[in-house]
């Protein structure tokens, strides 16, 4: 099966991608990844697509640096959730065991060590392909951005003894220099950040015990969803909705595998791809619909169907009333409980 990564990865990849020159939604479109990975942070996408997302976005705009550049933007952000939970821990060597732990939550693909020297510590992110594959500007990104969180933890006047690459040095070293503020070798044994050890019993100024709790109980829920077959089928179901190209050969060849073993294998867990395209489109609509501003052609394109009368044929056959009648119903139902909110708190305010 085929590595699926958070589209929380691509924060800042419009803005990084504009600014040398490139069109983000169409890079994008050739690299088969819906635009709502833009927008939305928990879209998982194929590893193998974000991978030839990078390298295109590098030759096209002619850098070498295209991955460094979208780490310069980003941070923890980029984690998604797993961010929540490193950066409550107590020391700077328990966050980055942490992300050591569940960095898997945020990209099969990715892995990160934490490698004790001595009196020196490397950080060692990696990449874990099942096939070859250009993966240099993934590389750069997945340094950089781990250069990036230990920079805020550790304060801005910190800075590694030495980075160092696997791949062979690019045409120019100084924007490497510049963005790592120290040494960067190439063509090293792998790729790593170098610091004083000491450095990971530095106290982390977030650490928060009962926030670290909750973060664990909420990223180890998200890892017991996206564990098994129908977790990942799910979430590319829902990215792929918008794009018009939801099926189940799509959606198998995402995965790696062929049609057949795909609902194999979802007929082994008790569903099956067309459940499963159902239960997402009825878990969206009802957000959809809520706001009333929003047009139902808009509704349908994100939803997949070929038009607004499809949406309302499905959504009666689904719901048994039709969307206007669902909207009144709804606002029947939340009025009561909108007007007991407001009694509460005209009550507080009297007291």
């Amino acid at each position: 099966m085929a590595d699926l990564v958070r589209s929380a990865s691509l924060t800042h990849f419009a803005a990084t991608a504009r600014s040398v020159g490139l069109d983000p939604m169409e890079m994008l479109r050739s690299a088969e990844i819906p635009p709502t990975a833009l927008t939305d942070p928990d879209i998982r996408i194929p590893m193998g697509g974000f991978r030839r997302l990078l390298e295109a976005s590098a030759i096209a705009a002619g850098v070498d640096d295209f991955g460094l550049r979208l780490a310069e933007r980003g941070g923890l952000s980029n984690l998604g959730p797993v961010a929540l939970l490193v950066r409550e821990q107590p020391t700077v060597g328990s966050a980055m065991e942490a992300l050591a732990h569940y960095v898997h939550i945020q990209s099969e693909s990715l892995g990160v060590r934490v490698i004790r020297l001595g009196n020196e510590v490397a950080i060692a992110p990696s990449l874990l392909f099942g096939t070859p594959a250009p993966a240099r500007q993934s590389i750069e990104l997945v340094v950089g951005l781990a250069y990036r969180i230990l920079a805020a933890f550790l304060g801005p006047g910190w800075r590694p003894l030495d980075v160092q690459f696997a791949h062979p040095a690019p045409r120019n070293r100084d924007i490497y220099r510049k963005f790592f503020a120290c040494n960067v070798a190439f063509g090293a044994e792998y790729d790593a950040i170098i610091f004083p050890a000491g450095d990971l019993e530095r106290p982390m100024p977030s650490a928060d015990a009962a926030l670290a709790r909750y973060a664990r109980d909420y990223v180890e829920a998200i890892a017991a969803r996206s564990s098994h077959i129908e977790g990942k089928v799910r979430e590319l179901v829902t990215a792929l909705l918008p794009t018009g190209r939801c099926s189940a050969g799509r959606v198998a060849r995402h995965l790696g595998c062929n049609q057949r073993t795909l609902q194999r294998r979802l007929a082994e867990r008790g569903t099956t791809f067309f459940d499963i395209v159902e239960a997402q489109r009825a878990e969206i609509v009802v957000r959809l619909i809520e706001d009333d501003s929003r047009s139902l052609p808009a509704v349908a394109e994100l939803l997949g169907f070929s038009a607004q009368s499809a949406l309302s044929r499905w959504f009666r056959q689904r719901f048994d009333c039709s969307i206007s009648q669902w909207r009144v119903r709804n606002r029947q139902i939340a009025t009561p409980l909108l007007d007991g909110v407001e009694l509460l708190g005209a009550l507080t305010k009297s007291k």
